[in-house]
């Protein structure tokens, strides 16, 4: 099993649902209202989904700078193509992770063809960052290295098997949106997760992060 802070992806999981219920019920009136020029519906937008934008971007570019970057580009783009969200297709929420994930994916291999020496920074002191509630100190600056250790074991892995493996186990998504998002058949899907978790094991495991 991975060691990602449950804890953690609880909170997100719990502030995304919150913020699915609160949006399906006015995300047809604030896309209006943003389209309108309304600067406070265009905000609270931004506000809903920038923190988990950023983690996403994050997790492709192992960059603060560059997933601060990109998260503003697919925001520009967000705003460019709200005329296309029809809520009778789908919550806003979803549409608009939807197109995050789209244009992240596409910057990752975008990159990937054009190679740039880079150093990853800390993600820590970024303003999106989720900090655990009720941790000491310790437990919290251990919980950081642990974080940033198995980060480093994703970006070990191949960049098929890291797709996967970031869509599946920390963005949580079915096979079925993968195949969507990937245009790759399911089997395929399934194949490169599996590998890519029992690669990113052995990874974690020289790394002495597993010890099982």
């Amino acid at each position: 099993m991975l060691l990602f802070d449950k804890g953690q992806l609880l909170l997100e999981r719990l502030a995304l649902e919150a913020l699915k219920a609160a949006v399906e019920n006015n995300g047809a009136e604030l896309v209006r209202r943003a389209r309108a020029g309304d600067g406070v519906a265009w905000e609270e937008i931004v506000s809903g989904f920038s923190r988990r934008i950023f983690n996403l971007a994050y997790r492709f570019t192992s960059s603060v700078d560059a997933a601060e970057d990109l998260t503003q580009e697919v925001f520009i783009r967000i705003y460019r193509t709200l005329a296309q969200y029809d809520s009778k297709q789908g919550d806003l929420a979803n549409w608009l992770m939807r197109l995050a994930r789209n244009l992240i994916i596409d910057d990752y291999r975008h990159r990937l063809r054009n190679p740039q020496n880079s150093m990853a920074d800390a993600v820590d002191d970024h303003q999106y960052h989720l900090r655990a509630v009720g941790t000491s100190a310790q437990k919290d600056l251990e919980r950081r290295e642990v974080a940033a250790q198995v980060q480093e074991g994703i970006d070990k892995l191949p960049s098929d098997l890291k797709t996967c493996v970031i869509l599946r186990d920390i963005e949580e998504m079915t096979y079925q949106e993968i195949v969507e998002v990937l245009q790759i058949p399911e089997g395929t899907v399934k194949s490169r997760i599996n590998r890519g978790r029992i690669e990113l094991a052995k990874i974690l495991r020289r790394m002495r992060v597993l010890t099982i």
